[in-house]
């Protein structure tokens, strides 16, 4: 058995970013660039005013001066004059300040009579003015390659007059179930039957972190059927299998896809929940195999399908964050598997996080996992640990799952 973290890279290194493609600006949230985004503009495009009033000269805009309104600027419409001695423009939000002109006096602080304005309080250089470039200049990178764009990204892009963005396409991600015992949702149960839950959590959590799932019918144990649904495969980037994987005289997926042509990286991870998790390739198509169990099956997308994911959308890969923690229950002697905890977390007085796990961790027991709010982490041969001990957990809300 290999760790989870060799485990993990190994999967990494045999990942590569989707290829570009182009869409529309409206379409580009939450895809991830795959080219740098340059403005095609300067922002402002000129000396701008941030208020509502005067365009005038700082020098003649002294306490108690009188100067003359040669005229207005609404935004989209600049005055073609220029400021001289002695004189203001009526200014808006957003209008262009005028040649001549070095500060802006808000309407509030000045008397208007007629064409004439009375200055309240003095003017100083620069005031109320947003610097033509003072957001960017046309050519600077306001978005990096790399970034998962956010709903204020597609707004930076829009202010840079881009109606198009290069984007690596979704990864397409193909999900097996298998089992003679499996039944969809809705469907009618075989006897000593369950309904199948995996396929729709992992279509979930590929959506979730920007994937295109592909749920693919369930394949019953026969190697022949389990193959035969893996050849319709072509276009993925990745294939996942649930169950199958251990080591049981129905558990098909190993041999069936090495018949296929399959080669192995690994097989077996030193984990709890989660030890018949397999790696390997068929063909261009990686495979991960994950546990059949519903809660091995989620912690295993969580440690390495969400890195994955990563890395094929064209994000830096990493494992999932982890935050410190105390314990609120006492925890035994750990064997010699990592494990994953299922907790929830309070924070206590101190505004620490606390972090108790559920008494009972059954990797069938989907609710505890629902319920759960995070996963505390525990290496390999973790001694006891009393309550308020400091340990490592994931936070599942962090993750968007």
């Amino acid at each position: 058995m290999i760790s989870v973290d060799e485990a993990r890279q190994t999967i990494l290194d045999a990942l590569r970013p989707t290829p570009p493609e182009v869409v529309a600006l409206a379409e580009a949230w939450n895809r991830v660039t795959a080219t740098p985004v340059r403005a095609r503009l300067t922002q402002p495009p000129a000396d701008i005013s941030a208020m509502d009033g005067y365009a005038v000269r700082a020098a003649d805009a002294v306490l108690h001066a009188t100067l003359a309104v040669i005229g207005d600027a609404p935004a989209g419409h600049p005055f073609a004059g220029r400021v001289g001695e002695g004189e203001a423009v009526r200014l808006f939000t957003g209008s262009v300040v005028p040649a001549g002109a070095d500060s802006v006096i808000i309407q509030e602080d000045v008397t208007r009579d007629g064409d004439r304005i009375r200055v309240n309080e003095a003017a100083i250089v620069g005031r109320h003015i947003r610097r033509a470039g003072q957001d960017f200049a046309a050519g600077d990178d306001v978005l990096p390659a790399g970034r998962r764009i956010t709903t204020r990204d597609v707004g930076l892009a829009a202010a840079a007059n881009h109606p198009w963005l290069t984007v690596h396409r979704r990864p397409r991600i193909a999900i097996l179930s298998t089992g003679d015992e499996i039944a969809m949702p809705g469907e009618p149960i075989p006897p000593g039957g369950i309904v199948s839950s995996n396929s729709h959590a992992l279509a979930a959590l590929v959506r979730a972190a920007g994937g295109e799932p592909m749920i693919l019918p369930n394949a019953s144990d026969d190697e022949a059927v389990i193959g035969a649904v893996a050849d319709s495969i072509g276009g993925m980037d990745l294939l996942v299998t649930t169950g199958g994987a251990s080591v049981g005289d129905h558990d098909l997926v190993l041999s069936a896809l090495q018949a296929r042509g399959m080669t192995l990286d690994f097989w077996q991870i030193a984990m709890r929940p989660g030890k018949p998790l397999l790696f390997g390739r068929m063909g261009a198509t990686p495979v991960v195999g994950l546990p059949g169990n519903p809660v091995s099956a989620l912690v295993c997308a969580i440690l390495f399908l969400l890195p994955a994911l990563s890395r094929l959308s064209g994000l830096p890969a990493a494992p999932p964050p982890v935050t410190t923690a105390v314990l609120g229950a006492a925890l035994r002697a750990n064997d010699k598997r990592a494990d994953h905890l299922r907790a929830t977390t309070s924070v206590d007085s101190n505004g620490r996080i606390v972090a108790t796990p559920f008494a009972v961790q059954d990797s069938a027991m989907l609710r505890r996992l629902a319920q759960a709010d995070a996963l505390i982490l525990r290496p390999p041969h973790a001694p006891a640990l009393p309550i308020g001990a400091e340990i490592g957990i994931i936070r599942l809300d962090s993750l968007g799952l």
